[in-house]
Formats: C-alpha cells, structure tokens, sequence
C-alpha cells in the first residue's frame, strides 16, 4: 500500500486530490525513542528488498492505530512490527484488521482502522490519547500556530525527482521529525514545512502518529493520511483523533481520556 490509488480528502469546504502517505523526509533514526511506532507489513517483501507498508501506533496495550487506506478490500489480519530497523525473523505480531466501517475510498473522513491483538503486546508502553477538542482549545488560546509536531514512520526518505518521476527510497527504518502548524479544520490537521528545520512525511508513512511537541512527546493527537505533492515536501493532512468523529470509532476499543 505505498503506493495507493488517488483518494478525495474533504478538508473545510475545499476538495483536495492527494496522495496517500508517505514517508519520513528531512529527518533522522528515532532508534528507541518512540517503541509505540510499528510498521505494518506486506505479505512478501517488495522489489527493493524492504517489508513496510504503513505505520501505526500502539494505543492499548492490544490496540494498534493505523489509516483505512492501508488495508486492501475485505482484509481480515494484519502483520505488525515494532523493530526500529525491521530484519526478516524480527518479531511480528498478527491481529485482526478492523477499519472504520464509514470509510470510502472515494472519500475518506474516515481513514482510520485499528489492528486487534489476541495478547498484550509486552514491554512496550502504548502512545497517550488527547482528550475531546485538546487542538481546539489549543487554538482557542493562541498557542497552536506556534507548536511544533513530530511525524514518525517508516515511510520513504528524501525522494529524488528526475525526468520519470520522483524516486523513493525505504529502509525498513523508524524515522522521526519535526513539522509546523498550518490550519486546523473540523477533522484535519494540516502541517507544513515552514523553515529548514521541518521534515515531512512520505509514502509508508501513512496511519503514522503525528506527536504533539518535540521529540520525546507521546501524546499523539493525529495521523498521517495525505500530502499535497508527490515530493513530501508541503502540505501534510492528517487525521484529528480529538474530534467526535474520530473518538466514536475509537471508543470501540479504547478508554478514551
């Protein structure tokens, strides 16, 4: 699922075509800074020698957060790894993949499935959820146009554009960065690269957690659904999971805060 179908994000009362993320791009090894942060992986390794397909964050100690849209048609299982540098015989955890029943290609205000494990996954400490409205306050006050938020995922780096393209790069790799704010609508949170000390994400990294502060924050208030180019270089539109829509799919299968 890196590389997916067009989908139609409805942000504000403006229609958006975009791609589906994407990857880590201008950033660096989160290495064990962030355990919660799993890829989900492809059946069979890709061309390139790489497993990933998405990312996802643990938020119970069973429960693993991830987008819709990296699932395929009638999928029912889902493998998931939370190595911060994936190897073939890592350990995999196997859970059952529920997306949001309201989810639609075509147009996805929805894109969030979570995958369900039999088991606690252990030794790993699962992401903290926001609160209902916590951006919306934060706007309130003043202080969102000048938090930072930090992407992880294991999503292409850096891709190079040539006369056929961009050109993606994967490593199987845990990657983080740091991202601005740029608009906040009723489910979206929207970040930019505003200066050269942004990063954006990429293809992979996809259903991947969107952090609240630096580097070392793990209150994971959105997830990473699309960009604006196929360079990973501007807008990114990630999925609010303090909004009432995201919290009633959520409260499934979580104690929500």
């Amino acid at each position: 699922m890196r590389f997916v179908p067009f989908v139609v994000i409805l942000a504000a009362l403006m229609t958006v075509i975009a791609s589906p993320a994407w990857a880590i791009t201008n950033g660096s090894a989160d290495g064990a800074g962030h355990p919660e942060v799993g890829a989900m992986l492809a059946a069979k390794a890709h061309g390139d020698g790489t497993w990933a397909d998405c990312t996802g964050t643990l938020i119970s100690p069973t429960v693993f957060l991830t987008a819709a849209h990296c699932g395929e048609k009638g999928q029912k299982t889902a493998r998931v790894t939370f190595s911060s540098h994936y190897r073939q015989g890592d350990q995999v955890y196997t859970g059952r993949f529920e997306p949001d029943p309201r989810f639609d290609v075509k147009a996805d205000p929805f894109d969030m499935a979570v995958v369900v494990f039999d088991a606690p996954v252990p030794g790993i400490k699962p992401a903290v959820l926001p609160e209902a409205g916590l951006l919306d306050r934060l706007k309130t006050d003043g202080s969102l146009a000048a938090t930072r938020f930090t992407p992880v995922g294991y999503g292409s780096l850096n891709p190079n554009s040539g006369k056929h393209g961009s050109r993606y790069t994967y490593t199987d790799t845990r990657n983080l960065a740091s991202i601005s704010f740029k608009k906040l609508t009723g489910r979206w949170l929207q970040l930019s690269l505003k200066s050269s000390a942004d990063g954006s994400t990429c293809f992979g990294d996809s259903g991947g957690p969107n952090f609240l502060g630096g580097a070392t924050s793990h209150l994971l208030v959105a997830t990473t659904i699309s960009g604006d180019d196929d360079a990973c270089k501007s807008t990114n539109f990630d999925y609010r999971l303090d909004s009432a829509s995201a919290r009633e799919f959520l409260g499934k299968y979580v104690t929500l805060p």
